[in-house]
């Protein structure tokens, strides 16, 4: 895993993190992807959540992953949605390889956004902004 200085313009939409979810948000400081275990069934589980959604018990605390994941679906979108994002970009899906259950929403970096695909394997990189690391994905060199 490699933390990367921002390098977007400051116009980026940052997420507002909440007492559940601030360790996936700041995991990237120590060059760490958090995700939530149940202590009691022992499931990871993302988004974060005061309760696992499964067993529901309270008893959940971050934990890190490996961060290496593959990627369940790409779109690569053409439009200018939001400053900061020059298309052409892809926005995927991962399954983290440590649970193929937790997937995340995020962009894989680093290639030609029309290489990715489903199925192509992955690993995180966090990049940089203000107090927040947002994990991206690079693509895993054969």
């Amino acid at each position: 895993m490699t933390i990367v200085p921002h390098s977007r313009p400051d116009s980026r939409v940052l997420p507002e993190p909440t007492w559940e979810s601030r360790s996936f948000w700041q995991g990237g400081a120590n060059d760490e992807l958090l995700i939530h275990r149940c202590q009691a069934c022992h499931r990871l589980f993302h988004p974060p959540a005061p309760a696992c959604f499964r067993c529901r018990s309270t008893d959940v605390a971050p934990e890190p992953v490996s961060g290496r994941a593959t990627v369940a679906a790409v779109s690569v979108n053409v439009h200018q949605w939001l400053p900061g994002f020059t298309p052409p970009y892809a926005v995927v899906i991962v399954e983290l390889d440590d649970d193929r259950t937790v997937r995340l929403t995020t962009n894989v970096v680093d290639c030609d956004p029309w290489d990715v695909h489903i199925g192509m394997a992955v690993v995180v990189r966090f990049e940089e902004w203000d107090d927040c690391w947002i994990p991206v994905f690079v693509p895993v060199e054969p």
